[in-house]
């Protein structure tokens, strides 16, 4: 088949798969939801499956394949200082992953350390439009007020850093996970002491890193992609393949994903192949793998949310935490009436003080 004629085929099957389930609601007037309150949603998810035949090229793109990954860790940079208050001072970084070189944020509470950790990432942003910190960092330095040191990657493509093919997010998630291991070159980072805050997408990063082996001792959600990527994929399509700027444009294709139309052939056609079987998105959804969750998590979503295209629909918050309490894992989930993808008002401040208490009790 002529390449042209290849992608154009792809092109035009990167059409959005419209979402058949009724959205689930959640009682009415809640505000915290407990085991016994929360919304009937899909069913549990069974243990984690066999691995199956994947394509072999998109298996180091599975949980499996993620879990037998090594991350050299390496040196964080202080590029640049920001900002400095009498609090924490604000910094401008670098750092390698996969041998790209990713930039990011580091607020940095004032006094000898060592401080616990918040790594915080931040949701989707069309790349012309970001900037390091965006979308995490007003939480950042209020976590940073009370004592935390914390880390905000830029990934992949987005901010100053390098450009790096992503599937399924899992470069973004390597990105991630690479931070987390060079966190030993900063002496004032206390290693045996590292929380994770996300926030859209980077709640999604979030869920599919608590399914590897990490440092992680508690985690905290804030109106989080699905951990079902088949979620993903139904609301957004799979990703764009082509030149990122004009996947942007486009409502047709995730372009969360990175995926060059310089790829081999038989690489895009493992990533379409693997982005349309119910079978392989088993392999490589967290929501699958959430027996391997070991840490406390605590979801915050408003009941407005999912009210546009970008944003994410309650029930997946609810499809969630009702998969982690039937994996026996501990899970909270509080929901604001009315607030949408990004809080305000009091509404911010109350989620940012439930998650301050959280973070306090698991790593202080």
């Amino acid at each position: 088949m002529p390449r042209l004629l290849f992608f154009a085929l792809l092109l035009t099957a990167c059409v959005s798969v419209p979402v058949t389930s009724t959205p689930v609601l959640p009682p009415p007037n809640v505000t915290v939801v407990h085991p016994s309150q929360t919304p009937i949603v899909t069913p549990s998810p069974a243990p984690s499956p066999t691995a199956t035949a994947l394509p072999h090229l998109m298996y180091p793109y599975t949980i499996a394949g993620l879990r037998e990954r090594t991350h050299a860790g390496g040196i964080i940079t202080l590029e640049t200082r920001l900002g400095l208050n009498d609090a924490f001072s604000t910094y401008l970084i670098s750092y390698l992953s996969d041998g790209l070189r990713i930039t990011g944020i580091l607020n940095l509470p004032n006094g000898e350390g060592p401080f616990p950790v918040i790594v915080m990432n931040h949701g989707y942003y069309p790349r012309s439009d970001y900037s390091s910190g965006d979308g995490s960092q007003r939480a950042a330095e209020y976590l940073a007020a009370r004592g935390y040191l914390t880390l905000s990657s830029d990934y992949r493509t987005w901010g100053g850093s390098d450009f790096g093919v992503s599937f399924f997010h899992t470069g973004l998630v390597t990105d991630v996970l690479n931070l987390m291991d060079s966190l030993a070159s900063l002496p004032q980072a206390d290693t045996n002491r590292i929380g994770m805050w996300g926030h859209s997408m980077g709640g999604g990063i979030t869920t599919k890193i608590l399914t590897l082996s990490t440092s992680v001792r508690a985690a905290v959600l804030y109106a989080p992609n699905s951990a079902d990527d088949a979620d993903l994929i139904a609301r957004w399509g799979y990703g764009c393949i082509g030149d990122i700027s004009t996947g942007e444009l486009l409502e047709t294709c995730n372009s969360a994903d990175v995926i060059p139309a310089s790829l081999p052939d038989e690489v895009i056609a493992a990533y379409v192949e693997s982005a349309q079987s119910p079978e392989r998105m088993r392999e490589i959804a967290p929501y699958y793998h959430l027996d391997s969750v070991t840490v406390p998590v605590q979801i915050h979503i408003g009941s407005a949310d999912g009210d546009y295209i970008g944003s994410t629909p309650p029930e997946w918050s609810y499809k969630l935490h009702q998969g982690l309490l039937a994996a026996g894992k501990g899970s909270e989930l509080f929901i604001y009436e009315g607030q949408r993808h990004s809080f305000s008002g009091d509404a911010w401040f109350l989620f940012m003080d439930r998650a301050v208490v959280f973070f306090d009790t698991h790593l202080k």
